[in-house]
């Protein structure tokens, strides 16, 4: 996937309203900048709301050939709660329904209200919903005869996160649900840029969300070694040893900086630029390509009119993996790294605060 073109420099799309769920409690941006800026971690112990079999769970990485799965990771507290009949649910559907999708209508709410925007507003205009999620395993299976039967079908398929959003709120503009995993959310951000300035939509809801429904991704990075040694996550650093699964959930507001304007809005931040491409034949299926990044992020550079000395800081994806970490630490050395001595940007990675959120990672 590769698209070179960046219009609307005269009026860029504008994020003009945000609202975020992390680990830790965290449901305001502003909770979030505060755990960021002090250097907090947000981990711990595994929920005992989900049934989840957290000792067989633990007992069983010890077994030969699985890395052992440390008790902690990046947790919503709030997941499991949700208000039905302030949305217009029925309690039993939204027992059928993914987490993700209850989380997601939870937080696009609160994110057209950070914006100045009554959600009930919107009903029949051309706004888009663009969610980057990946499935995680909630609800029994359909095939099996339960008192969920009937529900599952809407409640568990990835396209419903966003159509769910489209259809409370009665948004007539696209409607998507991104997976593309680790990058979903920067996708689906990109893909709402992208249709603001062909006209498709007005306004946008534009983020991702990721919610565990089952342990299953901890059992899989077990099995692949790739879990934390001592359940931290260590971003470019010598002493990372493995990744630390999350949640979380953020959405953005975008709109053409003019239109915000004269709606007296407030401008958050001006994107400058988007970019996307894919990795192709790399040396594995997972494994990233350094060409790959480079040239994806010359692209972004290109499209923004802006040269590496120009560029603060940069928030890396940084999984504390040791090739993942390696590989992205050579792009952008090889992108940002040939400046003036002294210049050139900061680096980082939240997931240090509040680990890997897979589908939703880039959002937060």
């Amino acid at each position: 996937m590769s698209d070179n073109g960046f219009t609307g420099a005269s009026d860029p799309v504008a994020i003009v309203g945000m609202a975020v769920e992390a680990p830790g409690g965290i449901d305001t941006a502003d909770k979030y900048w505060e755990l960021l800026s002090h250097g907090r971690e947000a981990l711990g112990p595994f929920p005992t709301d989900r049934g989840w079999q957290v000792r067989e769970l633990l007992a069983g990485s010890r077994r030969s050939g699985f890395k052992e799965i440390h008790d902690r990771g990046g947790f919503l507290s709030g997941a499991t709660t949700f208000d039905p009949e302030f949305f217009g649910i029925s309690p039993r559907e939204a027992v059928a329904m993914d987490p993700q999708q209850r989380v997601v209508l939870r937080v696009s709410w609160r994110a057209l209200e950070n914006s100045g925007i009554n959600p009930d507003d919107l009903a029949g205009h051309d706004v888009g919903c663009f969610v980057g999620a990946s499935a995680t395993g909630y609800g029994p299976q359909m095939a099996n005869f339960s008192q969920h039967s009937g529900h599952l079908l809407a409640g568990t398929a990835l396209s419903v996160i966003s159509g769910r959003v489209a259809y409370t709120l009665g948004l007539a503009g696209p409607a998507l649900t991104v997976d593309s995993s680790c990058a979903s959310a920067l996708a689906a951000f990109h893909l709402a840029v992208r249709s603001i300035q062909n006209g498709d939509c007005d306004l946008a809801l534009a983020g991702g969300v990721n919610v565990l429904g089952s342990p299953g991704f901890f059992v899989e990075f077990s099995k692949q070694h790739a879990l934390s040694d001592d359940g931290h996550c260590r971003p470019y650093s010598a002493q990372a040893s493995g990744t630390v699964w999350a949640e979380g959930a953020a959405m953005f507001v975008l709109q053409r900086k003019s239109a915000a304007l004269r709606a007296g809005r407030q401008v958050v931040a001006e994107v400058r630029a988007t970019a996307v491409n894919q990795d192709g034949r790399s040396a594995g299926l997972s494994a990233p390509s350094g060409d790959a990044q480079v040239r994806l992020f010359r692209r972004a550079m290109t499209q923004a009119g802006v040269r590496p000395e120009d560029v603060g800081m940069v928030e890396g994806h940084g999984t504390g993996t040791r090739l993942g970490d390696r590989t992205e630490l050579r792009s952008l050395a090889q992108t940002y790294g040939d400046t003036t001595s002294g210049a050139g940007p900061l680096l980082g990675s939240v997931k240090s605060n509040v680990g890997h959120a897979l589908a939703a990672s880039g959002a937060l």
